[in-house]
């Protein structure tokens, strides 16, 4: 099994582990909770920075394009992004965060902002907190 068969599987487990270990968690902000999407977001980039310098800066567009799956996950992956920012921007303005630039990084580069947005906002709302 390559990475290209491997990764996908295992991100799809670590996926359903976070969500079901968040949804039965104490719900209180713990002070360094904010460096597992901090991670994320990183792990990410590196995925993306080896995407990009094999396939180029715009290879996932023939992806999106190439049939109606193709099209679905777009879609998918562009209304996932804008609820998470519908839901996360008046919790980081009541923070003091710009969102404006941290909704153009999002837009950008997608998961890599939307988690380093997450990961700043736990910071300084755990900052808050303390």
């Amino acid at each position: 099994m390559n990475q290209i068969t491997a990764f996908p599987a295992i991100a799809g487990l670590v996926a359903i582990i976070a969500a079901l270990y968040n949804a039965a968690k104490n719900d209180r902000l713990k002070k360094y909770s904010w460096i597992v999407p901090a991670l994320f977001s990183c792990f990410f980039l590196a995925l993306s920075l080896q995407a990009v310098l094999t396939e180029g800066l715009m290879g996932f567009w023939p992806e999106h394009t190439r049939n109606l799956w193709g099209n679905q996950i777009w879609y998918d992956l562009l209304l996932a992004v804008v609820a998470a920012l519908y839901f996360g921007i008046p919790e980081a303005k009541k923070v003091g965060m710009r969102v404006i630039p941290w909704t153009l990084l999002v837009l950008a580069t997608g998961s890599i902002g939307l988690y380093a947005f997450i990961a700043r906002l736990m910071f300084l709302k755990s900052r808050q907190a303390a």
